[in-house]
């Protein structure tokens, strides 16, 4: 697909800033670079979907952090909410007007330009070719420098610098991303002096040793002083001559305390920091710390005891400054963890709120795909490669969703025992039209045995289909892929997928598992989002399981990944589905029944509308909140109901509630059209009573099948002989 040439926001927010970006906020690294280079290329391609870009303009005008965008010659071209906040200027007072030189403490500038020229061998002058030098070289850069706010404060920043550039290589501008280090330059400092408080401690407890400066005593086996030092003297307030012949437990505010101790070092012969609060003469109390052994004659006959008495007041109160600062700390890092679980938040949000405009696109591309009379075949093509991309938008978006909710921690898991050979075998069936497409052979080695893995059944047949897709994508024509499993060891097992393709390097391998990195497949002509195997390994890890790969290039690779056992369940015969062959046409075109549709968004209610215009024994209603509904079901009776979750007042769940508890309305199938595609949100939609969730956007297919099969539940119920005649 063609690019646009010109320089615009979305073209300018290219992919290495956004990773230089997320690896300061500690997240990772690459998760957003396909994703909104993707987005931006077909918004630009299909006019229809530019109001998808607010993903990228929520981002980039985020107040967290600074974006500063300049063109080729240094002057700003972009000033973001984040570098408004922090620096205290409006974008209007210096777009077009100064450099992020004028904007950074002058001396850090030409001393960083003096580094880089001696670390470069160049002369480099002071000013913004200083803060752009290394990027413009194709250089990772990122650095401290000090802001300078517009009233002259300042803060120190972490910036990242990266050379935008064209189509030719060629450089259009550069954008310099900041975020305030203040508070971990505050920290850090803090850090510092209180180290350095200890250290003095302990270099002062030092000397005191060495100098003998401690307050020293000896005594006899009894306890009674035999000799003390000078600080002894200064400790208890008494002299040498006083203090000779007296007890040395005396001297401290509990005696029976310090008799124990002069015990445990006669038992012990030894005794290290034992805690006391010496009593001066004066009243004045001290905390020491006792260090005391026994010493002897030179026949080995116990002479006493030697005591050294420090003084542990001031290390005390430190220790619990530093106690009270690694709580700090603790808060701090709390406080990163939940900035990283709001982007985390930030892009579940915004998955859902892409589907809604997404669904009026792909709905309304379906009606024209099918409409009459027929379409020129310029027309089909285009309608074709609209829903082509819509498809694949759609999908990126589904994975994003999920690697956020993987990293958040909140991706339900619905764990029980699944049979291996089922769900393997479900997986080829499901991967066999892509295989005949790319003319590759899929073998099932079967299992010999029955076993059976502790995991969600869901989740296990997305890894699988994943693993498959990628092997028959990036196969040789005519290549082969073999899906078989063996015991790993006595509680696991091993699933492997085999390829014929053309291998990856140990750099590749390397790189394998990194969110958006497709390792250079891309410029093969192959859709990918680059997410599927970062999903896959998240998803094995989270029940439980390992995943690698082997590979030798131009031989092919192995993807393989181990799960836990289980034993075989009491019952293990799976649900079958009942599948209905969807139409467009009328089957029945005798009586005419009713369709109340309950949605806000007028795109919705226009693309269903046209569907049902299609069905002539149909009579469509529509209301825009659930009250309106809930009032139109009970007057009209419909035979069926297609309910809106995030309504206007009450919620859909709320609607399905009350017309449940009514005896007019409790009959009646209520199906559920919803952008909130998470698992969790699917099934607390169908246990709360609807008779089928339908995720937006629509496949008209789909959704006509659901129409069918309700629509049949309503004419069964009304030709049951059972039925109370009204």
């Amino acid at each position: 697909m063609k690019k646009d040439n010109q320089t615009t926001p979305s073209n300018l927010i290219n992919s290495d800033s956004f990773k230089s970006l997320l690896e300061l906020k500690g997240g990772d690294a690459d998760l957003f670079e396909t994703a909104i280079e993707d987005i931006t290329e077909r918004r630009q391609a299909e006019e229809a979907l530019l109001n998808a870009g607010a993903l990228q303009r929520a981002i980039f005008n985020s107040a967290n952090f600074s974006c500063i965008a300049t063109d080729a010659k240094g002057v700003i071209q972009i000033f973001n909410v984040g570098a408004e906040r922090m620096l205290g200027y409006s974008a209007i007072e210096v777009v077009d007007k100064i450099t992020p030189a004028e904007i950074s403490d002058p001396l850090e500038v030409i001393a960083r330009a003096e580094a880089l020229s001696v670390e470069l061998e160049t002369l480099i002058t002071p000013g913004f070719d200083a803060l752009v030098f290394k990027s413009r070289r194709g250089i990772e850069d990122i650095y401290e420098l000090t802001y300078i706010r517009k009233d002259g404060s300042r803060f120190p920043a972490v910036v990242s610098v990266t050379a935008l550039r064209d189509e030719q290589d060629a450089i259009i501008g550069y954008l310099l991303i900041g975020t305030d280090n203040t508070a971990r330059k505050r920290i850090e400092q803090e850090q510092k002096i209180l180290g350095q408080r200890l250290q003095d401690q302990h270099f002062y407890t030092r000397n005191l040793i060495e100098s003998n400066i401690d307050a020293l005593a000896t005594t006899d086996p009894s306890g009674i002083i035999t000799d003390v030092n000078k600080q002894m003297e200064e400790l208890t307030g008494n002299s040498r001559d006083s203090l000779i012949g007296t007890p040395f437990k005396d001297y401290f505010t509990d005696p029976a305390l310090a008799a124990a101790g002069v015990e445990k070092v006669l038992n012990e012969k030894k005794v290290s920091d034992y805690e006391l609060t010496a009593r001066a003469k004066n009243g004045k109390e001290t905390v020491v710390s006792i260090n005391a052994t026994t010493f002897y004659h030179r026949d080995n006959k116990l002479q006493g005891v030697f005591y050294g008495a420090r003084n542990v007041t001031e290390r005390n109160r430190l220790n619990q400054i530093l106690r009270e600062k690694n709580i700090e700390l603790e808060n701090a890092k709390a406080v990163a963890e939940k900035a990283n679980q709001a982007k985390s938040d930030f892009l579940s949000s915004m998955s859902h709120e892409l589907r809604t405009p997404l669904g009026a696109i792909l709905g309304f591309a379906q009606l024209m795909e099918s409409g009459t009379p027929a379409l020129a075949p310029a027309q089909k093509r285009s309608i074709a490669q609209i829903l082509k991309a819509g498809w694949y938008l759609l999908k990126l978006i589904n994975e994003i969703l999920d690697l956020a909710l993987i990293e958040s921690g909140k991706l339900p898991m619905s764990i029980e025992a699944v049979s291996l050979a089922e769900v393997m075998e479900e997986c080829v069936l499901m991967s066999e039209p892509q295989a005949k497409t790319h003319d590759i052979q899929v073998v099932f080695k079967r299992l010999a045995t029955k076993v059976f893995l502790n995991v969600d059944r869901t989740r296990l047949k997305q890894v699988i289909i994943n693993l498959l897709s990628n092997a028959i994508k990036y196969n040789r024509e005519g290549g082969s892929v073999v899906l078989e499993c063996s015991q790993s060891n006595e509680d696991m097992m091993r699933i492997s997928v085999r390829d014929t393709g053309g291998g990856l390097s140990t750099e590749q391998l390397g790189q394998l598992f990194q969110p958006f990195n497709r390792l250079g497949q891309e410029a093969n002509g192959q859709e990918g989002t680059g997410i599927g195997l970062v999903v896959s390994k998240r998803l094995v890890e989270s029940m439980g399981g390992v995943i690698g790969v082997q590979s030798t290039v131009g031989v092919g690779s192995v993807f393989w990944f181990e799960l836990n056992r289980t034993d075989e369940p009491l019952s293990s015969d799976a649900d079958s589905a009942d599948i209905v062959q969807a139409t467009l046409e009328c089957d029945d075109p005798g009586g005419v029944q009713t369709l109340l549709y309950v949605e806000d968004n007028p795109a919705n209610l226009m693309l269903v509308e046209n569907i049902i215009s299609r069905r002539p024994n149909l009579r469509f209603l529509s209301a825009a909140d659930a009250i309106k509904g809930i009032e139109m079901a009970h007057t009209h009776q419909p035979d069926v109901i297609l309910m809106d979750i995030n309504l206007p007042g009450i919620s859909g769940l709320t609607a399905l509630k009350i017309l449940r508890e009514s005896p007019k309305t409790a009959a009646i199938p209520v199906v559920a059209l919803s952008a909130n595609a998470i698992p969790r949100d699917i099934e607390k939609g169908l246990d709360a009573g609807f008779f089928r969730y339908l995720t937006k956007p629509l496949r008209i297919n789909e959704f006509i099948s659901t129409l069918d099969i309700a629509l049949e539940q309503v004419n069964r119920s009304d030709n049951s002989p059972d039925k109370e005649i009204k």
